[in-house]
């Protein structure tokens, strides 16, 4: 080869690597991976995006620590991460108050006409079917379930549990305020992230339809006041619903369970599921469960609700 020839060849491969090497330091500056070379006849992998933190994150793009999907439904139940508080060991709450779809699910044994339930969950007592409509109207598929008893907001966490694997329960009234703490929503902004008297038109709304708080939770305040154990056993209510002129969440205090929320029944004797006067009450549950299939929550957690003798 002529000298001439094999220094203009010398000099293109220069340039060729001098190039190759601007671009593979360009990707790796920006985080992108160098180009991979396939063998003949190989199939190139796919290119995958770099991964980059997110701006401008928002409570509506804080993800579940883990979803159940209940068998025998189409039903996904998103749980999030609620840290410690004082008072309250950290804990896994629903996302939104439980929807009527779910609780339809367990009072009509749904699931057990898909096939797809189990001897444990079909053991789990139910309520009567309620005479009445107990949705009031409002609104039903993607509405919070309303008008249930603290017996029945208990057996709907046991069936709940037999059909996940987990220990699903009401919340504490301390884990309830652990949650309120880390909102944070004040009374001048409670409208953004609550139904109340102020625009709710007297009927509560499509679970999740305001803003979300800073954990990633649905509706805690207003909309459906939401069951809690008090520490000696007893049920109340806390969270307001839309009934409420006014929601002051530094003022919040639970409010106990009354024969008055069920005065009008006809029937005698009164229901013990569904409370006549108590359109405005749902639940929301809890768990410090995050391992599926074991049925006893950990050593030092809240304990489960009991049924009220």
């Amino acid at each position: 080869m002529e000298p001439w020839c094999q220094k203009r060849i010398s000099r293109s491969f220069a340039v060729i690597g001098a190039v190759i090497g601007a671009v593979a330091a360009s990707m790796a500056s920006s985080g992108a991976a160098p180009p991979t070379t396939v063998p003949p006849g190989a199939v190139a992998p796919p290119a995958v995006a770099p991964s980059t933190p997110a701006t401008g994150t928002t409570a509506d793009s804080v993800a579940p620590a883990f979803t159940d999907t209940i068998a025998g439904t189409a039903i996904r139940v998103e749980m999030m991460a609620v840290p410690a508080c004082e008072g309250a060991a950290p804990f896994f709450a629903a996302r939104t108050e439980v929807p009527w779809e779910l609780f339809d699910a367990f009072l009509y044994q749904l699931d057990q006409k898909a096939g797809a339930s189990t001897p444990e969950s079909d053991a789990v007592t139910r309520p009567t079917k309620p005479y009445v409509s107990v949705d009031r109207g409002y609104g039903h598929q993607g509405w919070p379930a309303i008008s249930m008893s603290s017996k029945g907001a208990v057996q709907f966490c046991e069936w709940l549990s037999k059909k996940t694997g987990r220990t699903y329960r009401l919340p504490t009234v301390a884990e309830w305020q652990c949650m309120a703490k880390q909102t944070p929503v004040s009374a001048e902004s409670i409208t953004e992230s609550a139904w109340t008297a102020a625009d709710a038109k007297n009927a509560s709304h499509k679970i999740g339809s305001k803003k979300l708080d800073a954990i990633g939770l649905a509706d805690l305040w207003g909309n459906a006041a939401e069951w809690c154990v008090a520490a000696d056993g007893t049920f109340c209510i806390l969270g307001g619903s839309f009934k409420d002129k006014k929601i002051d969440p530094a003022a919040m205090k639970p409010i106990p369970e009354t024969e008055d929320w069920n005065e009008s029944d006809p029937q005698f004797p009164k229901s013990v599921w569904w409370l006549v006067d108590g359109p405005y009450i749902g639940m929301r549950v809890v768990t410090n469960d995050a391992t599926a299939h074991i049925n006893s929550a950990p050593s030092g957690a809240a304990p489960a609700a009991t049924e009220k003798k």
